[in-house]
């Protein structure tokens, strides 16, 4: 049986650990037994950067381990400006490292869980699915 890969964003990872959405918490936990988790290096490196105690950064550390860590392609960041460029010519402004998670996603065949209403934008623009 072949496990979906979902790919989980940085929303749904602070959400996650602040247990502040107590949804949020139980579903990441039932998606950890049915699928295979996947995180790129820019949502550990955007989790790294909000951490506000070096507690909080040795957590992310040893989180690693426990999911697959997705990197980059050596075509993903000219995808990736692509993308952007085709989104802004139509008057539509994301923020760089969000048109890198999509591509990413859509290069790694993941489903993607967010709790960031413009992806639903970007979908119109590359083909990535959304975790609903």
């Amino acid at each position: 049986m072949v496990r979906d890969r979902i790919l989980i964003d940085t929303s749904i990872w602070i959400a996650y650990f602040k247990a502040s959405n107590p949804a949020i918490v139980e579903l990441v936990e039932n998606i950890m037994t049915v699928a295979e988790i996947c995180v790129p290096r820019v949502v550990l490196a955007e989790l790294t950067q909000g951490a506000r105690t070096e507690q909080e950064v040795f957590a992310i550390g040893e989180f690693v381990g426990a999911f697959t860590i997705l990197d980059q392609k050596d075509e993903t960041w000219d995808k990736t400006g692509k993308l952007s460029f085709q989104m802004k010519r139509k008057g539509i402004s994301i923020s760089l490292v969000d048109c890198y998670i999509a591509v990413i996603a859509n290069e790694n065949q993941c489903k993607l869980l967010t709790l960031d209403k413009h992806f639903k934008e970007i979908k119109r623009f590359i083909k990535i699915e959304l975790f609903e």
